[in-house]
Order: C-alpha cells, then structure tokens, then sequence
C-alpha cells in the first residue's frame, strides 16, 4: 500500500504520531521494535511503550535482524520503531560488513512490503558535526539511511513539538 518515514528529534512526538495512525487502522497491526534494554531506565520505558499499545498487536522485538522480522508482516499494517536504535545497534555490535548487508536487506525488505508501512526515526543531520568517530559514523549512517528509505517512501513526514509537517507526498 504505502511506505511512511517518520522522522524528528528526541521527543519530538514522532512515536506517538505513528501509534496515532496505528489506532485507526481497524485491522491487524505488526510493532517492530528496535531498542534494547540495557539499563533500569531503558527497562522502564520499553514497558510504557508496550502499555501504550493495544494486547492483540503482534509486537516483535528485532534489534538488529530488522529484514527477516519486516518479511514476518508481510502485508499488515506495520510500524517499525525505531530506525536510529537499530543503526545503534548494529554499530556497538562493530560489524560494518554485516550493517551493509543487513541495510540493503531491510532497504529490499521495505520496498517489497505490501502493506501500509510507518518508520520511525531520530532526525539527526541537524545539530553540529559530532567531536568523536562513532559519532560522526552513527550521523552518517543514519542519515545516509534516511536518504535511501526516503527515495523509495510514498510519504515523509517531519515532526517537531508534536506536530507532523508533510516533507513528501504522493
């Protein structure tokens, strides 16, 4: 059906615009969820997030396997939350030969989804030009993975205190 990037900066409401849209749709939903729990408070806001969310949505937690997991929803309604973790993830992992491959993957696995497809993500080419290596490679990837999925998205939507501002629309 169609591809949504949901781009803004911490807090910004991005996730909350995407559950939005999620509500309304009357069929199955399919949550991919990126993040990790690697400390009490990441614990903390991974179950208020869950809370936030309907029991009967399918929720899948895929912090770097992010292809295989998207070909599960097939043609569901699907959000994907959220694509800076995963470029995170795969980055403390140290594997820049199996982050390539796993983005051309999902980049694949996005476009061949069938479904209505929502992708969360962390905006971050606005701020300075970060002072260490993994730093600068995270903005770099993540942005280079905006621009990628955003060629490809019927829809990109910027949001910023709440509101979502239309970037792209078919």
């Amino acid at each position: 059906m169609s591809t949504e990037l949901i781009l803004g900066g911490a807090r910004s409401g991005k996730s909350s615009y995407a559950l939005a849209k999620a509500l309304t749709h009357d069929g199955p939903v399919f949550w991919l969820a990126t993040a990790q729990a690697f400390d009490e408070e990441m614990q903390e806001r991974i179950i208020r997030h869950k809370a936030e969310r309907p029991a009967h949505w399918q929720t899948l937690e895929a912090p770097l396997q992010l292809a295989a997991a998207l070909t599960q929803s097939q043609d569901q309604f699907c959000v994907i939350d959220c694509l800076t973790l995963w470029v995170s993830n795969w980055l403390c992992k140290d594997d820049l030969a199996g982050w390539a491959q796993e983005k051309q993957a999902f980049i694949a696995a996005a476009a061949a989804h069938r479904g209505t497809l929502l992708l969360v993500s962390n905006e971050v080419g606005f701020g300075i030009v970060p002072d260490n290596a993994l730093a600068r490679l995270f903005r770099d990837e993540a942005g280079r993975l905006h621009q990628d999925i955003a060629k490809q998205a019927a829809n990109v939507t910027l949001v910023v205190a709440g509101i979502p501002m239309p970037v792209k629309r078919s």
